[in-house]
């Protein structure tokens, strides 16, 4: 016993000199490095500990020897928690897209931040067609129907509309943007796109405004990333425009649409229909979208599969185990 004892205080000292990475998500979040996968460093763990706001509050003398953060989407690291944070050097997003980070403040302070990059990118392409394929033929709202009817007789029900030969415009051409239109050219969909600039080695037409891309396709996948220009760049008048057969998929992220204007052109029959995985004031979705049969709505899971997560897992690691050893990051943002 007394062995024992002994084994647990020389491993608590251990610990008290290695840099600390706090991990900063859900309960749950904490099995993305447990166990401890290096000896280089000291993991906070989120299932014992209070919120990252909370345990600064309640540790301020232990927070001051955080060294580096992991991070999801949901829970932001903003200019006020970089503040309390005087040893930060590192923040490491398990997620491709960082806008939940202060990138200027980090900057601003010298800290280095990483994300998942490219790993998700399949696994969001193959959402975003599936989506795709579920609004137009309306496969959640036929699974609804069967399990309300006594018998399967009836042909009352909405019919859909085939996916072969759409035109597809595809906002933001990059790694997941390129996935998508690699899927549905094997439904023989006409692609096109917008982006920042034009793709010299891409034959889809280029469209240099969303609402011009609108005009001319059928559907409006959403794989851009969410900034000051970005922001609710699919609002009234491109809906208009994509027209009342048109259909919007959005594996972006949610602000990147007007909400309240998707709501109200979906009800009075302005579009088709939609499919989304992310919305504008995340984990709050607008319970008028539960009602309507025309949407297909998913919990921000494109990303999550088995395989997507033990990347990950190997990822994070990686990073942090390059930034304690003074070795170049695997996936930089600044």
């Amino acid at each position: 016993m007394a062995n024992q004892n002994n084994n647990i205080i020389e491993q608590s000292s251990k610990n008290n000199n290695l840099p600390k990475v706090f991990l900063h998500g859900p309960p749950q979040f904490s099995i993305l490095l447990q166990p401890n996968p290096s000896q280089n460093f000291h993991i906070l763990n989120p299932s014992s500990l209070p919120p990252l706001h909370e345990f600064i509050s309640l540790n301020p003398d232990h927070a001051s020897s955080i060294s580096a953060i992991v991070c999801t989407t949901l829970y932001p690291v903003n200019a006020d928690v970089i503040r309390l944070l005087p040893s930060l050097r590192l923040i490491c997003a398990a997620s491709a897209g960082t806008n939940h980070i202060d990138l200027s403040e980090c900057r601003r302070r010298g800290i280095k931040v990483t994300s998942a990059g490219n790993l998700f990118s399949e696994e969001v392409a193959d959402m975003a067609v599936a989506l795709l394929i579920d609004v137009s033929r309306k496969i959640s709202t036929a699974n609804r129907f069967l399990r309300r009817q006594l018998q399967i007789a009836s042909w009352d029900f909405p019919l859909g509309s085939k996916l072969t030969g759409k035109k597809i415009g595809i906002v933001g051409m990059g790694r997941i943007g390129l996935e998508v239109a690699k899927r549905l050219e094997a439904f023989n969909c006409m692609i096109s796109y917008n982006s920042r600039n034009k793709k010299p080695l891409l034959s889809y037409p280029f469209y240099s405004t969303v609402i011009e891309l609108a005009t001319s396709t059928n559907v409006l996948i959403l794989c851009c990333e969410l900034n000051d220009q970005t922001r609710h760049i699919v609002n009234k008048e491109v809906m208009l425009a994509l027209g009342k057969g048109g259909i919007i998929v959005n594996v972006g992220r949610g602000a990147l649409i007007d909400e309240k204007e998707l709501l109200r052109c979906l009800i009075e029959g302005e579009i088709e229909g939609a499919g989304l995985d992310v919305f504008e004031n995340e984990p709050y979705v607008p319970k008028e979208f539960f009602s309507l049969d025309k949407v297909v709505l998913s919990p921000h899971a494109a990303v999550l599969t088995s395989d997507s997560f033990m990347s990950i897992c190997q990822l994070v690691e990686q990073n942090l185990e390059a930034f304690f050893s003074n070795k170049p990051l695997i996936t930089p943002v600044i």
